[in-house]
């Protein structure tokens, strides 16, 4: 790279070395002469060209001057030849900066219409703006002060008033920034790195005065560049927003006020001119003031919620510097900027929440100082906190009083904004908000705001219509993610945003943390006890309040107004104490036990019944005129006998009373986690209360009770909800048992006894064994009444030992078959099979029986499973193990009950069953006296019943067939199968002919049951070739393609089993529905086959024939071969 030229600093040689081409581009204004000029410009130094400076000026001033339009190249090509020569001189005559001022506005002005930016390039108008920035940077000395002359004030008016124009409608951002920081530097406020005139404390108020008159102009333009569109980007609105701090606090600084004169008459001189001087008068002030707070409320709602964190740290910035600079001129202003910091305190940007802590701790000193020296009074000093937390607490009073109205007016980003504001005030005030909450005023506000904007929606119909079920609540015990239980969402009236939710409860808990926990407590129970319509929103702020109270989810970044602070959040013993008494009262007969249902159904005209015959006991909000608001009033039992008018209202009292237990329960986690491990002692009475409420009905109160019950194990240390339950099965026991001997008022103990069993193991068995035989004999004694109410508490009991005691025998046989069916295939003997045929054909004959077929017995001979007992020993029957006991016994009650008038006891009571038939299945000689006693009721169930009955009865027939084995072989082939392939036989062309609807039917569910359960049933029983005969008749027409496909799927596995049992018959009984090819014999001497198949074109048999043929028999056949 070669060196650099030196630069010339002779004035005489510069000027040599300039004269030509100035001369040139004076005679011939073009873009090249004028790049002559530049670059020649270039190689002089500063201090000649400090000398030359108006002469080279002179040529690019006349290329301005010329008369008629000129390129825009030209123009911008002056523009940047004269930014350098401004930006490496000074300007030393104030009728040079006056006349460049006016020619390079003139380059931005519009020819017709000089108020408004000229219709030119971006490229220009940035070069023009670059100019215009260095030309004000070189103003030197007091010159630059006569901008301000009240002679001046209409050239300086349309100077700002472009410059604004520029910034607010131009849509290049670098425009739009380059035009605001000239207007910075315009008003002497630019806060750039190079050195700026400071004037003196005259000088400002001088400035100021001629300000004044441009005040609203500027700040109302600059407003709408804050609030205009996001898509301007971060650096214009933060450029605004430095010039608005600078415009306002150039007019409204206290220190100019306090040191100026009295107001002076405007010269007569003036003219028109005295019009628009601003006298900086106490109403002006005022006036002033007032419409500045509009601007700033506006301003400050719309950049708190700004995306970018620049923009929000340089409202803190502003809000900071206006206070600390104009606070009394400001009046009306101080509240917003003080909301803007206050705000700002819970930003999500590390950097905007340190500065505003340090901006508040500046205001507080201020403040401090400010009135020690008022006061004159040493020990005034300790009243300096209160008089600015007198400030604050107003302001939290206010805000409080306008929250209920600004959360149903404002949208959501408003509501946010004025959320994080009370939060701030709440975290700047720290542990003095103990001392604030002690105005009854302050906190009967602040809760009656809390009260109104956390008003719940309960008008969802879902939420009283969605139903939990033992199976979902099985699944979800056993799962390994169980912990994060479901919960649904809260629906509120006046907001939707979960973030306003988070806010509101960060509220409650720096409420908790801050303030006293008892009178906090002791307040919000009052308005839980006092009114129906503050209840759930008064229970969600005492959860959140007792969690707040321990530490838990609250920011303590900020420390207050006290520095350094020290917390004020209660000790173990208060919080325990707070905790037993909200505790208390959520589980009250009152607001414990509420309706929750909408509809009267059977099991639910049980439980009624064990309360009180006629009637029922609820909380209503219905004519309390004369009822105290706490009691439990009386509504009629009978919910279908209320008139639809009423409808809207009982599902809004049901939704209440659902979302008030979820909230409650939410509230008993919440104090497991405030607590820790000295919950424990708390679960005696609150574990049996939550339990109660896993076992509900309402899918909300049961997710509710179960996420809670995990909270709980975590919070004290259990592992899993099996080590919460065992550790604690001691006292629930007894309650039950207790409440057990109590029915009629505890009608809820058998669902507590239902969600312990679920959620526990088989330790759990020697401690509920008692608790069983009472479930059993209360079952007894009112079977009528309570039969709904046990049987799931027995379901979940055989649920339950089904898990614990898994059983082997059933497995192994299963495992067993397929061997023993590949086994038999692989091993397979000519000479032998023909033999064994001779043999059967002989005995089927009458040949050679001596004595009668012993298959035809019910009693089969003694397996392999059965236990050998010693000949010598003693003839006494072993003592079951205590699980197969109580299994027993169940399952002799629940043969009685098969019968029952109510269909869905009959449906609960086949389920436990066949999870009986399950447990027993591991003692053979137990399970077959039992099969033998239900079978008579089960045949009902099977052949003379609901056809849902049907379809549960089969299924269990299924499962017993396949325990029992050959035991049921002649009782199913004489008593069921008949009716069940009539039954195939007689649906299968309405099936064929249906359409898709046909699927929805219990119809079409029961056909698919039975051909479901129809092959391992007809394999496991070895049933004999005319049974077999007969399921093949009544299932051959559901291999039609005309079936719905999941019947012909069923159909398809019916067949496989039968080909398991004797695939020779079912391969002949296939091929003469449908045979795929012809077949030759081995030997001339054989007869030829012939199949009543073969020769036949494809039919709506095909498909399925050609694909068990082929799965089966391993035919190469193909859907496409044609045999003539």
């Amino acid at each position: 790279m070669p060196p650099t030229m030196a630069q010339i600093s002779d004035p005489k040689i510069a000027f040599a070395y300039l004269r030509p081409a100035c001369v040139l581009l004076t005679r011939e204004p073009s873009v090249t002469n004028v790049e002559a000029v530049s670059g020649q410009l270039k190689e002089v130094n500063d201090a000649t060209l400090q000398q030359l400076q108006e002469y080279v000026l002179f040529p690019l001033r006349f290329v301005l001057k010329v008369p008629g339009p000129k390129k825009e190249k030209l123009v911008q090509a002056v523009a940047e030849a004269m930014s350098h020569i401004l930006e490496n001189t000074c300007v030393q005559s104030w009728k040079t900066l006056h006349d460049l001022l006016s020619e390079l506005c003139l380059c931005l002005c519009s020819p017709t219409d000089p108020g408004k930016p000229a219709d030119t390039s971006e490229e220009l108008k940035l070069a023009v703006l670059r100019c215009l920035d260095a030309l004000l940077h070189a103003a030197y000395g007091d010159i630059v002060f006569k901008l301000f002359e009240p002679i001046m004030l209409p050239g300086l008016g349309a100077a700002i008033s472009l410059l604004l124009a520029l910034g607010e409608k131009e849509k290049s951002r670098d425009v739009q920034a380059a035009a605001l920081k000239c207007l910075q530097a315009l008003i002497l406020q630019c806060d750039c790195s190079q050195v700026h005139v400071v004037p003196s404390l005259e000088e400002r108020r001088a400035i100021g005065s001629t300000m004044a008159s441009f005040l609203p102009g500027i700040t109302t333009a600059v407003a709408r560049i804050i609030t205009g569109d996001l898509r301007q980007g971060h650096a214009v609105t933060v450029k605004a927003i430095k010039v608005l701090s600078s415009a306002v606090e150039l007019v409204m600084e206290d220190v100019q006020l306090q040191a100026s004169e009295p107001c002076e008459t405007p010269s007569p001189n003036l003219g028109k001119i005295a019009q628009l001087v601003v006298q900086r008068k106490q109403d002006w002030l005022k006036s002033t003031a007032g419409k500045l707070s509009v601007l700033l409320k506006k301003i400050i709602t719309w950049t708190s919620a700004h995306r970018h964190w620049r923009v929000r740290l340089e409202m803190v910035e502003l809000a900071d510097h206006l206070l600390a600079r104009c606070s009394r001129s400001l009046g009306e202003c101080v509240g917003p900027l003080l909301e803007a910091l206050v705000g700002a305190v819970n930003d999500e940007e590390p950097r905007v929440r340190e500065r505003c802590e340090v901006a508040l701790r500046e205001v507080s000193q201020r403040n401090q100082s400010s009135s020690s020296s008022s006061s004159g009074d040493v020990t005034s000093e300790r009243s300096s906190i209160p008089t600015f937390t007198d400030v604050l607490s107003e302001n939290l009073h206010s805000l409080a009083t306008s929250l209920p109205r600004l959360m149903r007016t404002s949208d959501d980003q408003n509501k946010l904004f004025v959320l994080n504001v009370f939060l701030g005030y709440l975290k700047v005030l720290g542990p003095l908000v103990s001392v604030v909450l002690n105005s009854a005023a302050h906190l009967e506000r602040i809760s009656k705001a809390l009260m109104q904007v956390l008003e719940l929606d309960v008008m969802d119909v879902c939420i009283v219509e969605e139903r939990s079920h033992s199976s979902t609540i099985e699944t979800t015990s056993t799962s390994s993610d169980c912990c994060t239980a479901q919960t649904q969402r809260k629906h509120f009236l006046y907001f939707t945003d979960e973030m306003i939710l988070s806010v509101l409860m960060e509220i409650c808990r720096t409420l908790g943390y801050y303030g006293n926990i008892y009178l906090l407590t002791d307040h919000f129970l009052d308005l839980y006890r006092q009114s129906l319509a503050y209840r759930k929103q008064a229970a969600m702020v005492l959860n959140e309040i007792v969690r707040g109270a321990a530490g838990i989810g609250v920011s303590t970044e900020s420390q207050g107004l006290e520095g350094e602070g020290h917390r004020r959040s209660a000790n173990k013993d208060d919080l325990k104490a707070a905790v037993m008494s909200v505790m208390e009262e959520y589980t009250s007969l009152n607001n414990w036990h509420l309706i929750t249902v909408s509809e009267e159904t059977d099991r639910d005209r049980q439980d009624q019944q064990l309360l009180s015959p006629p009637r029922i006991l609820s909380i209503s909000n219905s004519d309390v005129s004369n009822i105290n608001a706490n009691s439990l009033q009386v509504i009629p039992s009978s919910f279908g006998s209320t008139s639809p008018s009423s409808s809207t209202s009982t599902i809004h009292q049901l939704n209440s009373n659902i979302w008030q237990l979820c909230i409650q329960l939410e509230g008993i986690a919440c104090f497991s986690q405030a607590l820790g491990r000295d919950f424990r002692p708390l679960l005696m009475t609150s574990l049996y209360s939550v339990l109660e409420k896993a076992g509900e009905e309402t899918l909300l109160v049961s997710q509710a009770a179960l996420g809670s019950m995990w909270v709980i194990s975590r919070a004290c240390d259990y592992p899993s909800l099996k080590e919460l339950i065992n550790e604690n099965s001691d006292y629930l026991l007894n309650d039950i048992s207790l409440n057990l001997q109590r029915l009629h008022q505890h009608p809820q103990a058998p669902r507590v006894l239902t969600v312990m069993l679920t959620h526990s193991d088989c330790s759990l068995l020697p401690l509920v064994g008692d608790i069983v035989q009472d479930v059993l004999m209360a079952l007894d004694l009112s079977y009528d009444h309570t039969g709904a109410l046990f049987c799931s508490v027995l379901h979940a009991l055989m649920k339950a030992l089904a898990r614990w005691f898994p059983s082997s025998c059933n497995t192994t046989n299963e495992s067993a078959r397929p061997q023993q069916t590949s086994t038999d295939q692989e091993d397979l003997d000519i000479r032998q099979f023909l033999l064994d045929y001779r043999k059967q054909k002989d005995l089927a004959e009458g040949i050679g029986i001596e004595e009668d077929d012993t298959d035809d017995l019910d009693v089969p001979p003694p397996t392999e499973c059965e236990d050998v007992e010693d000949n010598d020993g003693p003839n006494v029957k072993a003592e079951l193990p205590s699980h197969l006991s109580i299994t027993k016994d169940v399952m002799e009650r629940c043969i009685h009950l098969l019968s029952d008038p109510s269909l869905r006891l009959r449906l609960k009571v086949l389920d436990v069953l066949e999870l009986c038939v399950c447990v027993l299945s591991e003692k053979e000689n137990e399970l077959l006296p039992m099969a033998h006693r239900c079978w008579p009721a089960l045949l009902q169930r099977l052949t003379a019943d609901d056809p849902l009955a049907v379809l549960r009865a089969f299924r269990m027939l299924c499962t017993l067939g396949d325990m029992c084995g050959d035991f049921l072989r002649r009782r199913v082939s004489k008593e069921v199968l008949p009716k069940l392939s009539s039954s195939l036989v007689r649906q299968a062309p309405i099936s064929a002919k249906a359409g898709p609807v046909y699927t929805h039917t219990v119809a079409y569910k029961l056909q698919l049951a039975v051909l479901q359960g129809l092959g391992s049933l007809c394999q496991r029983l070895d049933l004999a070739e005319a049974d077999l005969d007969a399921v093949c008749d009544a299932c051959l027409p559901y291999l039609s393609c005309r079936q719905p496909i999941r019947l012909q799927e069923a159909c398809l596995s019916v067949f496989r089993h039968l080909i398991q049992v004797d695939p020779d018959t079912f391969w002949f009984t296939l091929n003469e529905l449908h045979c795929p090819s012809c077949y030759t014999p081995p030997h001339p001497d054989l007869l030829p086959i012939k199949l009543s198949g073969m020769g036949r074109p494809r039919d709506e048999y095909s498909d399925n024939v050609l694909k068990l043929l082929r799965e089966e028999y391993g035919s190469d056949a193909t859907v496409d071969q044609r045999i003539s």
